[in-house]
Parts: structure tokens; C-alpha cells; sequence
């Protein structure tokens, strides 16, 4: 019989075990117990809510209220409808653009590389500051539209670099036979590069896509039009601005005041579980994605 060597815990590893353990559960805790406590006031009722201030386990008096007044309010259809849109034009042009200039950027033999490298670089630390942008973003004609939400940050110059990395992962061998072949540079880029780097591209669709999620301060600048305004523009509405956008588009029988703390959770939780459930799909392209696209030193 095969001996196996047993090694046996010292009371040190036990207590560090235990130990460990009881602050990985309180950090989980800490970690989920905000999210558990949005989601039961969210399906609370009103006047239960505001007279329970401490912590919620779960939901006080169960009303789905808020959620019926939100999925038929305009300004948030309007908000999902515009954040759906951005995402649905940015994304492609995004990942084009950033999968182009790494491609660039790996390339070993180009004419003014340098000079070109050192200006894509330099617009990585330095830019023309929030006034000259709006200048740039009104005189071009954006104003006011959700292509000023697009253009303006079509690509990421460090996300740029993460897919140069990962395609100099790729043999040159590669790239040089289909060369020999007669194949252009779009053509070894869409049919070659792409899908050999797809882990770095699913993690690239991930950075930008929060990105676009969570961006506000943009739409808050560009766009004047309530109704053109992105999810996240509309939940600061409800959250930080005494709900003022959305009481301007109230329906006529103003149910808004009936659920005024709950909406206010409702639309956090409408805001963030598409993210939720998208995450899932892409977890398993992340750690080898962002491993494959890591920095080299």
C-alpha cells in the first residue's frame, strides 16, 4: 500500500483557520447584506418601511407597488430604452477601434511608430479638460444627442494595451503565412487575431459595458432632454435630486408620493440586475481573459 505522508494542523493553523474563516464571512456579510437590504425594501411597503429604520430582513408588509409605478413610468422606460441604445452602437465601435489599435500597437515593423506610440500614450494621462470637451462636443453637433454618450470615448487607450498584449501572445507564424497567402491586414485581424484572443475581447466587452452602465456625469453635461437621459442619469434623479425628474413626468394620478422611499429602491434594483445576470456568462472569460491581456513589464 502506497504510503501517504498526513500532516497534522498545529493549534496555530486551527486558530488561523477559524479565524480566516469568521472574516471571510463577515466580509461577505458586510459585502452582500447592502444588496439583500435594497432588495427587501424594494418589495416593502411604504409607511412600514419608514417606520422600521434599523436593518431589514425581510420585506415589510410585501407590495409591488413600487415596481408597477416603475416599469410604467416614462422616464424610466426611456432611460432603459437610451442605456440599451448606447450600449448596442458603443460596444461594436468600441472593441473595433481598441482591437484596430492593438493591433497597431503590436505590430513590429511600422512607419512613425514611435512618434505615433508616444501620442496615443500621451492622451492616456493628459486631455483637454471638461470645457474644451463640451466646446468639441457642441460645435461638432452632439449636443444634446446620445451620439455625445459614443463618440467622445469610443476607445480606451489602457484597454488598447491589454489587447496589444494579448495579441502579441499570438505566434508570428501566424500572421506571416497568411501573408504569403494574400491576405490584408482587415482580413487577419477579423479572421485570424479576433478569434484567438476572444477570452481578451469578452473581458474588453465587460470593462466597457460597465463603463456605459454606470456612466452619468457625461449625460448630465450633453444632454438637456429628459427623455433622452440614460438609466443611470434617471436613478440619480430618484436618489440625490429629491426625485424632481421624475416628478415632472408623474402620471395624473401622482401615485409617485404613495411609494416615494420604495421607487427609490426599486429603481436601484431595475438599474442593477441586468448587470447581475450578464456577469455570470462572462465570468469564466475574465480570469483568463485579463490573464492572457495582462500587462508585460
Amino acid at each position: 500500500m502506497a504510503n501517504y505522508n498526513i500532516i497534522k494542523k498545529t493549534k496555530g493553523d486551527i486558530v488561523f483557520d477559524v479565524v480566516n474563516t469568521i472574516f471571510m464571512l463577515a466580509l461577505v456579510f458586510i459585502t452582500l447584506y447592502p444588496m439583500y437590504y435594497v432588495l427587501c425594501a424594494s418589495f416593502s411597503n411604504n409607511v412600514k418601511l419608514l417606520a422600521n429604520p434599523g436593518a431589514l430582513w425581510y420585506p415589510q408588509g410585501f407590495n409591488l407597488g413600487a415596481y408597477k409605478l416603475a416599469f410604467k413610468h416614462p422616464l424610466l422606460l426611456s432611460g432603459y430604452k437610451n442605456i440599451l441604445i448606447v450600449l448596442g452602437v458603443s460596444l461594436p465601435i468600441n472593441i473595433i477601434l481598441t482591437l484596430f489599435c492593438g493591433y497597431f500597437l503590436a505590430a513590429k515593423r511600422v512607419l512613425f511608430k514611435k512618434p505615433i506610440l508616444a501620442i496615443i500614450m500621451f492622451t492616456m494621462f493628459f486631455n483637454g479638460g471638461m470645457i474644451p470637451t463640451y466646446l468639441n462636443v457642441r460645435s461638432l453637433g452632439l449636443f444634446n444627442s446620445l451620439w455625445a454618450l459614443i463618440l467622445p470615448g469610443a476607445m480606451s487607450v489602457y484597454n488598447a494595451i491589454i489587447c496589444k498584449t494579448a495579441i502579441e501572445g499570438i505566434p508570428d507564424s501566424l500572421t506571416e503565412s497568411a501573408y504569403i497567402d494574400g491576405a490584408n491586414d482587415i482580413l487577419i485581424i477579423f479572421r485570424i487575431i479576433l478569434p484567438l484572443i476572444m477570452p481578451t475581447i469578452a473581458v474588453l466587452l465587460l470593462y466597457y459595458g460597465i463603463g456605459h452602465w454606470n456612466s452619468w456625469f457625461s449625460a448630465s453635461l450633453y444632454i438637456q432632454d429628459n427623455t433622452k437621459l440614460p438609466i443611470q442619469n434617471v436613478l440619480r434623479a430618484v436618489l440625490i435630486a429629491n426625485s424632481n425628474i421624475l416628478n415632472s413626468a408623474a402620471t395624473e394620478d401622482d401615485q409617485i408620493n404613495q411609494f416615494a422611499e420604495t421607487i427609490k429602491y426599486s429603481a436601484i434594483v431595475i438599474s442593477t440586475v441586468p448587470v447581475l445576470f450578464l456577469y455570470p456568462f462572462l465570468q469564466k472569460y475574465f480570469v483568463k481573459g485579463a490573464l492572457i491581456g495582462a500587462v508585460k513589464g
